[in-house]
């Protein structure tokens, strides 16, 4: 078990950090917004935690705190990531449908810009030697951290579902108009899921400075927004189990098929373009299908009778 950990750990810690960060773009999707600023709020929390973490005037804290200083980093991520969310949801939810979407994909541009240009950032270079909860060596054991925060992130989003505020998401997200007639209040929910996406986001990304050593520019980009975007939308975005499912997958088939060399990327194109097409639903909704029972069928011969006037 330790050997297959040890070859194996990294991987599977990476799939869990996809699943995650399919899951909180699966937040707003409950509510029918297509934001793709994920990305974007990942970055900033990875930023937040590597400055506290490296940056020479903040030593007397590390310090202070020890081994806490992780935790820690997590909050100062989450509670800045939602800010920013709450700051940029407001004015941004008031788009819909593509506009969203290019909206939060300027807001990610945006950001890698800002990172690029600021020394506490690191610049184009950014911040090398973040250190490590566990041992270089070790770094499957990260699957503590990430873990437990699927976990619970899995049990926050079924808990949501049945709530009153799972059942505002699901009446916007079919017919807003409709539900602001009911007394549900769009802008109200919609910058709630939006801000429940950005602070998951960004705690994954505190989690997952440590995770890597280092941190810059390209955790936040336009292709990242893609990436996190085919997880939902190949997993399935009507069950939580989908972005999971799909970022899992599509984060292992490049490295298990890491032998074919180039080609295992045009493998993954090629499963992309035929889950697209044949899975509409995505992966968890044709199970879900599958294990539907059909609809009962009328006896042979027995036809309609007909109500005459």
């Amino acid at each position: 078990m330790g050997e297959f950990l040890a070859t194996y750990g990294f991987l599977i810690v990476t799939m869990i950090q996809a699943g995650l960060l399919g899951l909180s773009l699966y937040f707003p999707l409950q509510a029918g917004q297509l934001s793709l600023a994920t990305p974007g709020f990942y970055a900033v929390g990875g930023y937040a935690a590597a400055i506290m973490l490296t940056h020479p005037s903040l030593s007397g804290l590390r310090d202070a705190l020890g081994q806490f200083v992780f935790p820690v980093t997590w909050l100062a991520a989450a509670l800045l990531c939602g800010l920013l969310g709450l700051i940029v949801g407001v004015p941004a939810l008031r788009l819909r449908g593509i506009y969203l979407a290019l909206a939060t994909i300027a807001f990610v541009e945006i950001l890698r810009v800002v990172s690029l240009n600021l020394s506490i950032t690191g610049g184009a270079v950014g911040i090398f030697g973040i250190p490590q909860a566990f041992d270089f060596g070790d770094r499957w054991q990260y699957i503590w951290v990430f873990g437990p925060l699927l976990i619970l992130t899995l049990l926050f989003a079924r808990q949501l579902e049945k709530s009153r505020v799972g059942r505002a998401f699901r009446a916007i997200r079919e017919d807003e108009l409709a539900a602001d007639a009911m007394g549900v209040n769009p802008t109200y929910y919609k910058v709630l899921a939006f801000v429940i996406g950005a602070v998951l986001a960004g705690i994954v990304g505190a989690m997952s400075a440590p995770f890597l050593n280092t941190w810059n520019a390209k955790q936040g980009t336009f292709d990242a927004s893609i990436a996190v975007l085919a997880f939902v939308l190949i997993g399935g975005s009507r069950n939580i189990w989908g972005p999971v499912i799909g970022g899992a997958l599509l984060t292992a088939i490049p490295e298990v098929l890491r032998s074919l060399a180039d080609w295992r990327l045009v493998i993954n194109g090629v499963v992309l373009v035929i889950a697209s097409l044949y899975l509409p639903q995505g992966i968890v909704g044709a199970l879900t299908r599958l294990r539907r029972p059909p609809p009962p069928q009328r006896p042979a011969g027995l036809e309609r009778a007909e109500v005459k006037p």
